[in-house]
C-alpha cells in the first residue's frame, strides 16, 4: 500500500504522513530508528528520505502517546493503542482508495477531481486523526461508525456499477 502511494505521489509528502508510516512499519516488526528510515528509502525507491531530526522527535511522540513502547533491545514496538489507531486508518485509506479508484474511472475530470480530493481528505484526515488522542472513546467510537458506513456506501456503488463502463462524452 505504502510504495503504491509513493508511485502516485511522488516525493511530495503530505502533513502528518510520517507518524502514521511509523506505525505501519512497527505493525510488521519491531525497528529501531534507522531501520525504519532505511524502510521509508526502500520503499519509496530513494524518493523519501526522512531524517534523523523528522523520525526520532516522532517516536518520542508516539511514546509519549503512548501508541509505540521501546523495548529492551531498544528497538520500538506498536502497542494495543497503536494498533487500534492503525486499523482505523486502513479504514479510511480504505475508503479513499475506492473513492479514488472510481473517480480514476472518469478520465481526465476524474483525475482532477481525484487529486483535489485526496489533498482535502489528506488534511482532514490527518487533523482528525491527530486528534484521536485527545478524543473521548464517544467521539472516537462515532469517528470510526462514520468510517464505517461510508465504506459500506462505496462498496455497495462499486458492486452496482460493476460490469458497467462510465463514460465521459
Amino acid at each position: 500500500m505504502i510504495s503504491e502511494w509513493f508511485q502516485r505521489v511522488g516525493s511530495s509528502i503530505p502533513r502528518g504522513f510520517s507518524r502514521y508510516f511509523i506505525l505501519d512499519v512497527l505493525k510488521k516488526n519491531p525497528c529501531t530508528g534507522k531501520e525504519i528510515i532505511d524502510i521509508a528509502v526502500a520503499q519509496s525507491e530513494g524518493k523519501w528520505k526522512p531524517s534523523p531530526g523528522l523520525i526520532y522527535p516522532l517516536l518520542g511522540r508516539l511514546l509519549d502517546e503512548g501508541l509505540i513502547e521501546e523495548t529492551k533491545d531498544g528497538k520500538y514496538q506498536i502497542t494495543k493503542k497503536g494498533k487500534a489507531i492503525s486499523e482505523d486508518l486502513e479504514t479510511v485509506n480504505k475508503i479513499v482508495k475506492n473513492q479514488l479508484d472510481v473517480i480514476f474511472r472518469l478520465g481526465n475530470v476524474g483525475r482532477f477531481a481525484a487529486m483535489d480530493l485526496l489533498e482535502r481528505i489528506t488534511i482532514m484526515g490527518n487533523s482528525l486523526s491527530s486528534n484521536i488522542p485527545s478524543m473521548t472513546k464517544e467521539e472516537t467510537t462515532k469517528y470510526k461508525k462514520f468510517l464505517e458506513s461510508e465504506l459500506k456506501k462505496i462498496e455497495s456503488a462499486e458492486k452496482k456499477t460493476e460490469g458497467k463502463e462510465i463514460r465521459i462524452d
